[in-house]
């Protein structure tokens, strides 16, 4: 599987977080998609930190209470998905009350990744989103008798501040964020943000 990797220098005098994001493709269902802090790593001033990650893609959801910037996504539960394989998974409730991913298979549409909350779904409690390289990249509310289809499309997005891995990521924020691109044998890109702030990708 092909490996990607970012290495983020901090020529700046701020001392703060690389954050890597991913901003989230069309869904199908009515409601806000929020895009994760994918990774984050605190980086001071004069020093770097490389991230890597292959293309390889997962169910994830979490107890976050209403889903909103500011609030972190820690992933109460990942489970490996493939849109073009086992591409389909329930959100429930099982007997004792506790919240978890059920019945996983391959019927979702092709190419998608399919997310069905059942009826006993606790709303305003759960956010059920996908994730890449065991990290969730994109989340919504969870709500019972609603079905969420990602249609996956990987992009790559960095930027810098105050940021956890999981960070619910607020828009206005990442209009500060540059684009980081990768194409035929360029696995490997750096990111340096210099004394005026501003992040350069070479």
């Amino acid at each position: 599987m092909t490996q990607y990797s970012l290495t983020c220098v901090n020529n700046s005098q701020l001392p703060g977080s690389f954050a890597v994001f991913q901003k989230a493709p069309p869904l199908t269902v009515p409601g806000n998609v929020f895009s994760l802090a994918w990774f984050a790593r605190p980086t001071a001033p004069g020093t770097q930190v490389t991230f890597q990650w292959s293309v390889d893609y997962c169910f994830v959801w979490s107890e976050t209470g209403i889903l909103k910037p500011s609030i972190n996504f820690a992933a109460s539960q990942v489970m490996d998905a493939d849109p073009n394989g086992q591409n389909l998974v329930q959100l429930t409730v099982d007997d004792f009350g506790a919240t978890c991913f059920a019945n996983r298979n391959s019927s979702g549409a092709v190419g998608s990744l399919t997310i069905q909350q059942l009826s006993n779904v606790v709303p305003n409690r759960t956010s059920v989103g996908v994730g890449m390289s065991g990290s969730g990249t994109y989340a919504i509310q969870a709500a019972p008798n609603m079905t969420a289809v990602f249609t996956p499309h990987p992009n790559y997005w960095v930027m810098f501040g105050k940021y956890q891995t999981g960070d619910v990521m607020d828009i206005e924020d990442v209009s500060r964020a540059v684009e980081v691109t990768y194409g035929g044998a360029l696995m490997t890109r750096t990111a340096v943000m210099g004394l005026d702030n501003i992040i350069t990708v070479s």
